[in-house]
């Protein structure tokens, strides 16, 4: 519409711009749906990934081919839940289910709602999985884990239990191995290298805000991130400048 273009031409840099065209129609986003993502960054949220902002930006020229890594952001923003400085994990759950359409919109086209609290026996013991999704484009279910504090390596042990769990017992046929997202309010980056390192599970630990971080603050810390990505040679130095 009329108005989704006033707020695309406020954009000057092209690529940027053509990025929310694409991710809009995509996604079928309202006007105000589009004023978020613009609003939360999420294009400098999504440029850690050089390859997922490509194929955005070719999504409507050709078939394209996701991988997991490609769909995770880092940090997510979930301002619309409301929720005060302290809150513990149920009242986090029970925030985003309330408010599941911001939610799913924050993670992402494709996501889908499966299941809360989903429940996992295991030789008697009981195990529950806060959030079970499934990603359409993907093909494949995604467990989410809430964490209120830092990630720790037993995160990332319980995570790969609940996956192996669901490969073996939920995973159709014709589906892709489950993804695990662990959704933690801060964390190490050493650790959740050494933690997740090795596993044959698709697992990503990713920080949630509950407000909108100041512009000039999360553009620092997507730099900093970046120049970690290239000293580890996981994205070429002339990201930047593309």
């Amino acid at each position: 519409s009329w108005s989704h273009y006033r707020l695309l031409i406020r954009i000057d840099e092209p690529f940027k711009r053509e990025f929310y065209e694409v991710e809009c129609i995509r996604g079928n986003w309202s006007v105000r749906q589009l004023d978020s993502q613009i609003q939360s960054m999420l294009y400098e949220r999504t440029a850690l990934t050089k390859r997922k902002l490509a194929v955005i930006a070719k999504a409507h020229e050709k078939p394209i081919t996701l991988k997991p890594e490609d769909e995770i952001k880092d940090p997510y923003i979930l301002e619309f839940l409301g929720l005060k400085d302290e809150y513990s994990e149920s009242q986090l759950e029970e925030a985003l289910i309330k408010h599941l359409e911001h939610f799913l919109l924050e993670l992402g086209i494709g996501f889908t709602f499966v299941a809360r609290q989903k429940r996992i026996t295991l030789e008697g013991t009981h195990y529950r999985l806060d959030l079970l999704l499934y990603h359409r484009i993907l093909k494949c279910l995604v467990a989410i884990d809430l964490k209120i504090g830092e990630f720790t390596h037993a995160d990332a042990g319980q995570m790969n239990l609940y996956l192996n769990y669901l490969k073996d017992k939920e995973k159709l046929p014709e589906e892709n191995d489950p993804v695990g997202i662990i959704l933690c309010s801060d964390r190490k980056k050493t650790i959740v290298e050494y933690a997740l390192g090795g596993m044959s599970n698709k697992i990503f630990a990713s920080k949630y805000r509950l407000q909108l971080p100041d512009p000039e603050v999360l553009k620092t810390e997507i730099e900093h991130e970046r120049q970690r990505l290239l000293e580890m040679k996981i994205v070429e130095k002339d990201q930047g400048g593309d």
